[in-house]
Parts: structure tokens; sequence; C-alpha cells
């Protein structure tokens, strides 16, 4: 293999059967599942252990996925999958507002009063 795809890594974005949610999974490899067709298979999980800061979800996955030697998920669950560098951060925008929070009766902007 070349040293390039050593340093690739899969990010899966899923929803997970139990409650509906999206979950972000990082994985070494994604490949044809044994089960079939409609199933995807990933395995080599990677989380992040240099951080300083401990993120409580990503260490919830780490619990949840201690155990688990591959992951087959049917590809209907599957959001996305993408292939990026190790050092990779994940997108961003100039004007994201994903993470707005917007207070109940804080609707009106101060042009309406």
């Amino acid at each position: 293999m070349a040293k390039n795809e050593h340093d690739n890594i899969f990010v899966i974005t899923f929803r997970d059967h139990k409650d509906g949610h999206a979950v972000t999974l990082k994985a070494k490899k994604v490949t044809d599942s044994s089960l079939g067709l409609s199933f995807v298979a990933i395995s080599d999980f990677v989380f992040d252990s240099e951080s300083l800061v401990v993120n409580p979800a990503e260490e919830d996955l780490k619990r949840r996925f201690a155990s688990v030697k591959t992951l087959h998920l049917s590809i209907y669950s599957i959001l996305s999958i993408e292939e990026v560098g190790r050092g990779h951060k994940g997108l961003s925008f100039a004007h994201d507002k994903s993470k707005l929070l917007v207070l109940p009766g804080a609707t009106r902007s101060p042009k309406d009063t």
C-alpha cells in the first residue's frame, strides 16, 4: 500500500437504529459486508485519544464499540461516508448556523418592534 492510503480514514455518518439520531464514526476500513448486498462492513475504529479535551460523545462511542470487531450497517441507514486525511478536522463554513441556539420568544428581530 502507498503511504497515502495509510494516512486516510473514513468518516461514516449513519442513523442509529436505537434512537434515530445521527452517529459519526471514524474507521480505517470500509468494505462490502459478508451479510449481503445491502450491507457495508466497517472495522478498525479510530477514536481521538491525543486530545487534551474530553469529548463525552466520543467517549460514549468508544465504550459502545469497544468489543465490536466489525459493524455491519444497512446501506439505508448510512447518511454519508467520507474518505479524509488523518488530520482532517471536518468541514467548516464561514456562516455556519448549525449550532445556533434559538430561544423561545426570541424569533422577532429588533426591526419588528
